[in-house]
């Protein structure tokens, strides 16, 4: 037996009342909610940043050059496609629903930059033989979450 923990412990000391316990436990759950609440905010902050973004800025330099680097690591993995862009389905004007059910008409409810990346694609990608699809990427409790699109530029079956 240690007798140096013993030794430390107060045996006379009168022990925390039950009603500072309690005190101490509910102290600690409230830190614990508002810990939790400034993660929300600061989720809820981000969110908008990037709503924003996403619907009223063009789509930047950086955004393509992280696209080509996208392709071309893929294509250096052997692959012939790669997710180069997500978002929320919420910023479709359907909220993902066209691009979730394959309707082909999918493209006329983009918005912002994800408009605008798909009009790149007609102007520039497309011409070169790739091939753009969307899809819904997650389902959060069962919902659309976020949309994927995906660049191809495998051959063409034979």
């Amino acid at each position: 037996m240690d007798r140096t923990k013993d030794s430390a412990i107060d045996r006379g000391a009168v022990p925390i009342s039950a009603e500072q316990l309690r005190m101490n436990l509910l102290k600690e759950q409230m830190d614990a909610l508002a810990k939790e609440d400034q993660l929300r905010a600061r989720k809820h902050e981000e969110l908008t940043k990037f709503t924003d973004s996403f619907l009223k800025d063009q789509v930047s330099d950086d955004e393509i050059a992280m696209v080509r680097r996208i392709v071309l690591d893929a294509a250096k993995n052997g692959k012939y496609e790669a997710m180069v862009y997500s978002f929320p389905s919420d910023l479709c004007s359907d909220s993902g629903r066209a691009i979730n059910s394959g309707d082909p008409q999918w493209t006329e409810t983009l918005l912002g930059k994800a408009k605008q990346f798909y009009e790149r694609y007609v102007n520039l990608a497309k011409p070169q033989g790739y091939k753009l699809k969307a899809m819904i990427v997650t389902f959060p409790e069962g919902i659309p979450g976020d949309v994927g699109f995906f660049l191809n530029w495998a051959p063409e079956a034979k």
